[in-house]
């Protein structure tokens, strides 16, 4: 096994389990980018929930923009309208993938299967 420092391991579990504080440190240019797109906050956040869609993200990757546009003040409706548009170009399993990972982010329990 590789000798990690402390300050390496620390910033690999706060990227691992979505850890928000970390994140917005580690990726502060959130702000900046946004500002270079030209759209609101709002928007730029529903965009990004889209890629992660289309990107079949990890689940603390939705745990934290799913946050960050709820602080924009984009509502869970909104977030299921993007589910919803981004379906014919990314396809039914990206959906499934994406749906669960969203309900955990949004605080929501997952159905039991049935």
């Amino acid at each position: 096994m590789a000798a990690i420092a402390p300050d390496t391991h620390e910033a690999l579990s706060g990227l691992s389990v979505g850890d928000l504080d970390f994140l917005e440190s580690a990726v502060g240019l959130r702000e900046v980018t946004r500002e270079v797109t030209g759209l609101d906050a709002r928007t730029f956040a529903l965009v990004k929930i889209g890629a992660l869609i289309a990107l079949d993200a990890p689940p603390a990757s939705y745990a934290w923009q799913v946050g960050n546009a709820l602080e924009e003040g984009v509502t869970p409706e909104e977030i299921l309208g993007v589910l919803r548009a981004v379906a014919p170009q990314v396809g039914g399993p990206r959906l499934i993938a994406a749906a669960p990972e969203i309900m955990l982010a949004l605080g929501l329990t997952l159905p039991e299967e049935g």
